[in-house]
């Protein structure tokens, strides 16, 4: 019997095209033969809308932007079975729901409360681990607490910025020095961050910065290398191969992400054994620090004297020709139908797992 999955995709954010572009790389992974494939589009407004049953891959974004085609609807719809009242033509339920939504109103916790309303298994992490993975302060101070080695960091508001910039910025050279990365708290995909070597671009880059979030972080520049490492399953997971990222522009921004592929991306990474047991041992604890489910691709630097440190972890991925967490699996002998067909498994896993806990006493 198919599952009927929902592919939600799009969304009110600044990577709303990023999402559009791991929609379409799912899609056209899927089995038709064992999937019933929802399109649920949101747009940059924030509207929902789902298309007709895909029958076959989509060949471009565009087929995926349902304005034209496709039909707005309630949110009950996900579920009729929590709403009786519901019309006897109203669109089946849905199964499992994908989300493949990328940065705030999407990895960041919120679409995991509504689905968690509605009592509809989803791929992927939870609330909390959403919220927190998405927050880098936040996710800097459970790391923190764990044990887990990093960077040094500082964090700021926006408020703090306008009533003292001068105070912001002579903390970043005094705690941090130069080179620096100052990002966003809440978002992802390089969107909004800058790397700065004096005090001109560090001031430049806060006010970028602010123009994403509320609150944003400053980073140690660290001289090594960038690893990413693929993190699968729930209460018990498994980490893939390991991989490196060597952007050919001076960071590893959007451009070279998702547009023109100017990075190169080596997997397997060359690592000894040790370095890769380190990597896997600290990535399973940091999945664990956050309380993670499903999927995370943890992120370290690898120093110059061999130290391993980690950067953050991404609670959803992307899924684009370009991105490393599939690879990753595909090197560790899981291809990229197989992945997401382990996805959907392990959301339907602890979706019956929280269906055992006892609400009444």
């Amino acid at each position: 019997m198919k599952t009927s999955l929902g592919l939600v995709y799009g969304g009110k954010s600044a990577e709303h095209n990023v999402s559009l572009q791991t929609a379409l790389a799912v899609t056209k992974a899927l089995n038709t033969d064992k999937f019933d494939i929802h399109p649920i589009y949101i747009t940059e407004k924030g509207e929902w809308q789902r298309g007709p049953l895909l029958t076959e891959p989509v060949s471009n974004v565009k087929m995926l932007q349902l304005e034209q085609n496709g039909e707005s609807f309630a949110l009950s719809a996900l579920n009729r079975e929590m709403f009786p009242e519901a019309s006897a033509d109203e669109k089946a339920p849905i199964d499992v729901v994908f989300p493949l939504l990328h940065g705030p109103n999407g990895e960041d916790g919120t679409i995991q409360g509504l689905l968690e309303l509605l009592n509809v298994p989803y791929v992927g992490n939870g609330v909390l681990a959403s919220s927190a993975g998405m927050d880098k302060v936040i996710m800097k101070h459970l790391f923190a607490q764990a044990g887990l080695p990093q960077a040094k960091y500082a964090a700021f508001l926006k408020k703090d910025w306008k009533q003292t910039p001068d105070s912001c910025l002579q903390q970043v050279e005094e705690e941090l020095g130069y080179p620096c990365f100052v990002k966003p708290a809440n978002l992802g995909s390089s969107v909004g961050i800058s790397k700065c070597r004096n005090r001109e671009e560090l001031e430049k880059a806060f006010e970028l910065a602010f123009e994403y979030d509320r609150k944003i972080v400053v980073e140690e520049g660290i001289a090594g290398r960038e690893i990413e490492i693929g993190v699968l399953g729930n209460d018990e997971p498994k980490c893939s191969a390991v991989g490196e990222i060597a952007p050919k522009t001076d960071f590893y921004d959007y451009k070279a992400k998702y547009e023109d592929g100017d990075t190169d991306l080596m997997i397997p990474a060359q690592v000894t054994d040790e370095q890769y047991a380190e990597i896997s041992e600290m990535a399973i604890k940091a999945f664990k620090a956050i309380d993670g489910s499903g999927l995370v691709r943890a992120d370290f630097f690898l120093t110059n004297d061999g130290q391993v440190l980690i950067n953050e972890v991404n609670t959803m991925p992307g899924f684009t020709p370009f991105s490393m967490f599939p690879l990753l699996w595909k090197e560790a002998g899981v291809d990229y139908s197989d992945l997401i067909e382990q996805l959907v498994e392990l959301a339907k896993e602890r979706h019956a797992e929280k269906q055992l806990i006892k609400h009444t006493f």
